[in-house]
């Protein structure tokens, strides 16, 4: 009677031991599960917060044959850009502001006539807004949201009355004053970091040729280039 007492006393502790290691088992297994989705979506975030991101922008355009050529090594490149683009450029050539659209560019307002906003000219500024806005829809369906204002000039009641966000800039290497790739190059370079802005202009073939450039090397640090509202809200 011991004996069978023992026995079932030693089975019961087995049975038991068995139990709480099943039940050890699954809550580990589920726990696991769940830290698993917690580790692949912490490391999901740290991968997001690890990307450098920046803009390059180009001012001006479109021309007929220099945005074209940009165009080709950004598609060639997986690099998207922002277009600040005035009106009669973009009356000109729809077609290339359709592909600008197509290939996942950003299209903005740099005024109709490249005018630059002083006390004086106020509506006129406000009207070639309005027009440029209005020729880019046409083309592309899409409501315009940022504008570059030609020089930085900017009043901050158009963006309540027009419904327009200003985007300046933080890297200006000057290409529009310099014919020489090898020197606008090297600024772009040094001076970018992460965030930041780059103003270019896609009229000038020196400037498309060392955008290119410069973009490679930037690419070869490890920079993502995206549009001008990724670094402006995200």
């Amino acid at each position: 009677m011991k004996k069978m007492t023992t026995a079932i006393l030693l089975f019961d502790l087995v049975a038991g031991l068995l139990f709480l290691g099943l039940y050890g088992m699954q809550s580990r297994t589920v726990a696991a599960d769940s830290g698993m989705v917690d580790v692949v979506e912490d490391e999901g975030q740290l991968a997001a917060e690890d990307v450098k991101k920046i803009a390059i922008t180009f001012d001006d355009g479109p021309h007929p044959c220099y945005t074209e050529q940009l165009l080709d090594g950004l598609k060639e490149r997986g690099v998207v850009a922002t277009f600040f683009v005035t009106g009669e450029h973009a009356e000109l050539h729809p077609e290339v502001i359709a592909r600008m659209q197509e290939e996942g560019h950003l299209i903005g307002n740099h005024t109709y006539s490249h005018i630059q906003l002083t006390k004086s000219n106020r509506e006129t500024f406000k009207e070639e807004l309005i027009k440029t806005n209005e020729i880019l829809k046409e083309i592309t369906g899409e409501e315009v949201q940022y504008v570059r204002p030609p020089y930085g000039s900017w009043d901050k009641s158009f963006e309540k009355e027009l419904n327009m966000f200003p985007v300046l800039w933080t890297v200006d290497p000057l290409d529009w004053c310099s014919k020489n790739v090898g020197c606008i190059t090297e600024k772009i370079v040094s001076k970018t970091g992460e965030n930041d802005i780059i103003l270019m202009h896609d009229y000038y073939d020196t400037s498309v040729t060392a955008a290119l450039k410069a973009i490679d090397e930037l690419l070869e640090e490890g920079y993502t280039f995206v549009t001008v509202e990724e670094i402006l809200f995200d």
